[in-house]
This record gives C-alpha cells, structure tokens and sequence, in this order.
C-alpha cells in the first residue's frame, strides 16, 4: 500500500476478490439500458470480461456477497457499488459455446468518445486487474454501515456485519475484470456498437 496523497491510497496490479477497485463492469449496463436483460435475474452461470481506460467513480463501497446461479450453485462474489461513475472506452464481451455451430462472441463497446455514465451501480465479480487510487477510504467497517456509497443492494445473499470498504472517490485505470453480474439504475451511452460473431472475440 502506497500513501499517494492526504486521503489518498493506490494499489498498482492487482487480482483480488475482496479489494476496493471493482466498478467497471459498467458495460453489462449497455445490455440492460437496452432491454436484453433484466434489470433482476439469476445469475446465468456464466462470467464476462469487461475492459476500460479510465473510471472516475464518487461514492463507492465494497463488500462480500453470494450469488445463486440458475442450477442453485452458489458462487462467491465482491459486490462493489458506485452512486455515480464516468467510464472510458468500455468494452464488454461474453463467449456462448454453441452446440454443433461452436463459440460465438456478443461484444458491447461504448464511451470512447463522451464517457458512459451510470448510477447507483452494482457488480458481481471475482477477478480483476487495474491501477486504482481513492480518496478518504475506510477499510473494515460493517458492510451494513457504509455511508459513503449507495449501501448494500436489496436482496443481496451478505452479511450486513461483515467487512467492508469505502470511499469518497475512486479512479481506475487499465482495467481488465471478470465479473458474473452487474445491475444500475440508469446509463448513458456514447458511441454505442455491438457485434456478434463466430468463434471468440474478446475485450482482453
């Protein structure tokens, strides 16, 4: 952990669960804002790689939760949650092995011009890479006593006893995240394209 200002803390590279730098996975959002799914769901079984640039994110919390997939498997997640963010060049892709016909690709892309912006959102992963910094953070308070982010999501399978993150701020550059599932209340979307094709094309 690296001091870079008052109120500041940077972690450089890093894969894990349970640590505070996890919005990206806006690009889900592209899919709902677009009513291919819905904004409630089980959790499908499968995970999607999102990339992005640069989030400028306010208000942010994180916390350990589990998700219910559609066969009742339940996978381990961070839940990580923002009141409002600002994406760049969002990329998210999904790989659907087909039966006889084989893998086909669905990539979203959007922000590469104006950000994306999103509010009060939500992601379920278990993966990501990425430079972070944020300001004013606390880490280990009670999830269900978060103050700075738009608190625990309704329904969510967590502990509101358990051990939580937050911050006033929070930047993230060169992000690669897995994640399960995302939900928002709103998006907007620059610059937005689509493309479906034979085999795998992916954002990373």
């Amino acid at each position: 952990m690296e001091s870079l200002a008052r109120g500041g803390t940077r972690w450089k590279r890093f894969a894990v669960v349970m640590v505070p730098s996890v919005a990206a996975t806006a690009a889900i959002g592209v899919a709902l804002s677009q009513g291919a799914l819905a904004a409630s769901f089980s959790v499908s079984g499968q995970q999607f790689k999102v990339s992005t640039d640069r989030l400028d994110g306010e208000g942010f919390v994180q916390y350990g939760a589990v998700d219910a997939q559609k066969n009742g498997k339940n996978v381990p997640v961070a839940v990580s949650a923002f009141s409002s963010a600002k994406i760049h060049n969002l990329c998210q892709s999904v790989v659907v092995p087909v039966p006889v016909f084989g893998d086909v690709s669905m990539k979203l892309q959007a922000g590469t011009g104006d950000p994306v912006e999103a509010k009060n959102l939500y992601i379920d992963l278990d993966q990501l890479n990425a430079d972070a910094t944020f300001s004013n953070i606390n880490i280990g308070v009670a999830a269900g006593s978060s103050s700075k982010g738009p608190g625990m999501k309704k329904g969510d399978k967590a502990d509101p006893g358990s051990f939580a993150q937050e911050a006033d701020t929070a930047t993230l550059t060169h992000v690669h995240q897995r994640a399960w599932a995302t939900t928002a209340g709103t998006f907007k979307l620059s610059g937005l394209k689509m493309s479906v094709t034979k085999g795998k094309s992916e954002c990373y």
